[in-house]
């Protein structure tokens, strides 16, 4: 299995919007590095799901229902869309502040390539944040 961080700005897509709809589709995506992380994406995968702008935080668990399809809001064969069910929300969120403090998480693509909206998340990484979410 890996693990992966998708980003949602809550004011257009939040993380109790996903959990309504029970099941999302993860499409226009325009960048060449993000989509073929969605490409790399395999089903059972796990993603934590990051509020952008706004309180920019780790606030739940997504996992890949569905692997990379072409995405339906583009005519054009280069892009892909993933499927993502909400698995649950974290005991606590994990802010950016907290995880950039963390010196074992200074090579995480999150405070290293801070723009991009789909990035893989190392083993590692993911068992720390887990900790740092109580969970």
């Amino acid at each position: 299995m890996a693990y992966w961080l998708i980003k949602s700005e809550p004011a257009v897509y939040s993380w109790e919007q996903f959990e309504k709809d029970k099941q999302t589709g993860w499409d226009g995506v325009r960048n060449y590095a993000a989509r073929n992380h969605l490409r790399a994406m395999k089903k059972g995968d796990l993603a934590f799901f990051y509020h952008s702008n706004e309180g920019t935080e780790i606030v739940g668990i997504a996992k890949v229902a569905r692997e990379a399809y072409p995405d339906p809001t583009t005519t054009e064969e280069a892009w892909v869309a993933v499927e993502f069910k909400p698995q649950r929300k974290l005991k606590k969120p994990v802010s950016l502040s907290q995880i950039k403090a963390e010196k074992k998480l200074a090579t995480m693509a999150l405070v290293r390539l801070g723009r991009l909206s789909v990035q893989p998340v190392t083993e590692e990484e993911w068992n720390i944040v887990m900790r740092m979410a109580g969970e």
